[in-house]
């Protein structure tokens, strides 16, 4: 048990230097507007479809995900397999949307649809509180780790991840956020599935050993777990499919750390492409970590258990204590990696949403390419800044429990515009009033079935669905309602709706 070595140290400096280096090299010194925000026209799709499948996976997945089927069984996998639901349900509908209209940002959508200033700000208000939050944990808890597994202090860790971030976001725009997220993400890809083999390599009774525990212990799925239950409240294997492929279509319709992706190309078969790039991105590494986490379990059975070994930190634990020197360094850079990514993608689509959605919007005199620019530049760095800031009070304070609430309420309020984007690509009735009227009902609702409602008495895979059809039943009628008392007989833009790409 070498522990991290001075070699590894090394690695992982001139790693995130080298990111740092590759960040400005991919900026563009000249940026006129909305380049800043949608890139220049010149990155690849596949560029883009690996930078979608780092800033899906979280390094809070990346520590998680072994260690679930560690601790447990593979259900939480099946989770995964929503993409299969998710991604022919966007490519179907939604993209074709979206590549028509040539959209700024998701909620210039909602601009279009509806005809509402105000419904395109109170989605980008609420992405971006949620987004703020989410970086400021994305930072906190992989910096915990990697500072009890390294030693060096979890300050240093924050601000060095959120500096690197926020010069290169600053700088370069998309361009310099999608080329580094290339970069980290095939840093991880590479890294986990070296861990794999490694792994592997050094069990007894290698790959057959850890197939032999799936099939007899039920480290795959627990014998009283129930595939399909008649009661969609209730948790089941179809019901987690089905509800994490819906929860996942919100991020790729509604979020716009996703949808900015699409801005990038308005030609829908690269966009196509980047979705299923990505889709076999997502579920190959998944699988490869809960193979990971499975034959962590056999290899510590037959060895000692390493310090540090909390479920959660179990891969850590493993790279730090297992892996050659040299190779956990690394790894453990793309663990940071990870957080990078995930840090890097979200000011910049702050620094958009902020600029496009809302400041455009609600200033008086039109903003020049320049102007939106500058904004853009100042709101990461301020937001950068601000996120380092909480990150570090998280790691020094003890409020973490208040924080994920907090963090958890404004994720569940987000998961809810994807019902506001449902109602409007698939009905023609749907207006102003209905959707303003449709969104506040669904928040009341999950609100209530979040924080409420018995424990347990819900599974947590129905929210998107409980979302959907409670937005789909206020927002027709009373839509209608609206339209009969105003004898309002106007209807959307065609290509607003999925009906144009029928």
């Amino acid at each position: 048990m070498q522990g991290f070595t001075t070699i590894d140290f090394v690695i992982l400096v001139v790693y995130l230097a080298a990111v740092l280096l590759a960040g400005l090299y991919f900026a563009k010194k000249e940026m006129k507007g909305k380049e800043y925000f949608k890139g220049d026209g010149t990155i690849p799709w596949w560029v883009t479809s690996v930078s979608i499948f780092a800033t899906l996976l979280s390094p809070i997945s990346f520590l998680s995900l072994a260690g679930n089927s560690y601790a447990g069984t593979w259900l939480m996998w099946f989770a995964q397999l929503g993409m299969i639901l998710a991604i022919p349900l966007t490519i179907r509908f939604f993209l074709p949307i979206y590549s028509g209209l040539d959209i700024d940002t998701a909620y210039h959508y909602l601009e279009l649809r509806f005809k509402s200033k105000g419904l395109r700000v109170l989605g980008a208000v609420m992405f971006i509180i949620y987004q703020v939050g989410r970086m400021s944990i994305i930072m906190y808890l992989p910096c915990m780790v990697l500072g009890s597994l390294t030693g060096i202090n979890v300050n240093l860790l924050i601000i060095i991840m959120g500096v690197i971030a926020i010069i290169y976001s600053y700088t370069g725009g998309l361009k310099s956020v999608l080329w580094t997220d290339f970069i980290q993400g095939s840093v991880l890809l590479i890294g986990v599935t070296f861990a794999l083999v490694f792994l592997i390599a050094h069990i007894d009774g290698g790959l057959s050993s850890v197939f032999r525990v799936l099939s007899s212990e039920g480290k795959f799925l627990a014998s009283d777990q129930p595939v399909f239950e008649i009661n969609f409240l209730k948790d089941s294997v179809f019901l987690m499919i089905v509800g994490a492929g819906f929860n996942t279509m919100g991020s790729y319709v509604s979020s716009q750390d996703i949808v900015q992706r699409f801005t990038t190309t308005t030609d829908t078969k690269k966009l196509n492409k980047m979705m299923l790039t990505n889709g076999a991105l997502s579920i190959f590494i998944a699988t490869v970590f809960y193979l990971i986490g499975t034959g962590l379990y056999v290899f510590y059975q037959q060895n000692t258990l390493p310090p540090a070994a909390a479920q959660d930190q179990i891969f850590a634990s493993y790279i730090a204590f297992e892996l050659p020197v040299g190779v956990t360094g690394l790894l453990l850079a793309a663990i940071y990696a990870a957080s990078q990514s995930t840090l890097s993608t979200g000011l910049n689509s702050v620094a958009a949403s902020w600029t496009l959605d809302i400041q455009a919007r609600l200033s008086k005199r039109e903003l020049s390419f320049e102007k939106q620019t500058k904004i853009g530049q100042y709101v990461s760095l301020i937001v950068g800044i601000f996120s380092i800031v909480v990150s570090m009070v998280l790691a020094n304070g003890g409020v973490k429990s208040a924080y994920e609430w907090f963090n958890g309420f404004m994720g569940l309020v987000l998961g809810i515009l994807i019902g506001t984007f449902i109602l409007g690509a698939f009905t023609k009735t749907a207006n102003t009033f209905g959707a303003t009227l449709a969104f506040i009902a669904a928040s009341a609702v999950m609100v209530g079935i979040k924080y409420f409602a018995p424990s347990g008495s819900v599974s947590i895979w129905s929210y998107s669905l409980i979302s959907i059809a409670v937005s789909l039943a206020v927002g027709i009628p009373a839509s209608l309602i609206w339209r009969n008392i105003k004898k309002d007989t106007s209807v959307p833009e065609s290509n607003t709706t999925i009906y144009k790409y029928q």
